[in-house]
């Protein structure tokens, strides 16, 4: 790896000086001829230069991207992936007292795809982004796209689009996005709801590690309504179907997100690989079968 590298390093410098000479020369020549002449010789000499500087450009995305491949994670035989198991169906304990649910499924057939076995560790939500490049590799938890978290990590392709869901005690006066001023929202610590909490008029996050924490306050009294996602939200509605219902966020304005898979910032070979899998997951039909067990089966 390390002499091919070498190789190229040569080959884009020679080009260099040799771009450099060529026009150097012909400008010098050119002076000689005639003002047609001359012209014509300094365009192809400028042209010459161009497709040099061209050319060690392309050998320069060549070195990034072998750089890349030879410094990934991606080499490793395990990959160690970080999630919070508190955000059913996409994450939660299963019976075995294991991490288990879309997301863990989903990353488990992507390292059977690619050959990689896949440790799971378990661990707080906010914990996760901070954890990337050094506890673990990858964090996969129904975490949303955000300009925020990518100016920490590289993001997969989207695998999953979702949107935020109020849950309110059956006999809630919320109804509407301006309902929820001056409200004490139950979130859990460092998802989208606990964002969300910010923009609303007047109202104050209870934040809590647990989203089941924060819909047992609900179910208490303690807060006046639980933002969170929308397939986790009817996982804990379902539960207390007698107390509880959810609003989904379409019916008050709340945009769409996107869920990814996050990676070490600049370990571009590995966000590829990633890619790849999931492409080819959703090609075979294992992607389909894995949404119809963990959650349209919900």
């Amino acid at each position: 790896m390390r002499k091919f590298l070498s190789v190229v390093l040569t080959g884009v410098l020679a080009l260099s000086m040799l771009a450099g000479c060529s026009q150097k020369d012909v400008e010098k020549a050119a002076e000689q001829l005639p003002s047609q002449a001359a012209e014509a010789a300094k365009e192809i000499a400028s042209q010459a230069a161009e497709a040099g500087e061209a050319i060690a450009s392309a050998a320069g995305d060549v070195i990034k991207d072998v750089e890349s491949a030879e410094n990934s994670a991606f080499n490793k035989d395990t990959l160690v992936v970080g999630t919070n198991a508190e955000f059913p169906p996409f994450e939660y304990v299963g019976a075995d007292g294991n991490p288990d649910g879309f997301d863990i499924a989903l990353m488990k057939a992507m390292g059977e795809y690619l050959g990689k076995k896949i440790e799971v560790q378990n661990m707080q939500f906010d914990s996760l982004i901070a954890s990337i490049g050094n506890k673990i590799d990858i964090a996969i938890a129904g975490m949303t796209v955000t300009e925020e978290r990518k100016q920490s990590v590289d993001f997969s392709d989207s695998y999953y689009d979702a949107v935020q869901s109020v849950i309110v005690p059956k006999d809630s006066a919320i109804k509407t996005a301006d309902d929820l001023k001056n409200l004490t929202i139950g979130v859990q610590l460092g998802t989208t709801g606990d964002f969300m909490v910010a923009d609303i008029e007047g109202a104050t996050a209870s934040q809590y590690n647990k989203g089941v924490d924060a819909v047992n306050d609900l179910l208490n009294g303690r807060v006046d309504c639980v933002i969170i996602d929308k397939n986790p939200a009817q996982v804990f509605v379902s539960l207390h179907h007698d107390e509880l219902v959810a609003i989904e966020g379409t019916e008050l304005g709340f945009e769409a997100e996107h869920y990814a898979i996050a990676m070490p910032k600049g370990d571009a070979y590995l966000v590829e690989m990633i890619n790849g899998a999931l492409a080819a997951l959703k090609a075979d039909g294992t992607y389909d079968e894995l949404v119809k067990k963990y959650i349209e089966a919900q």
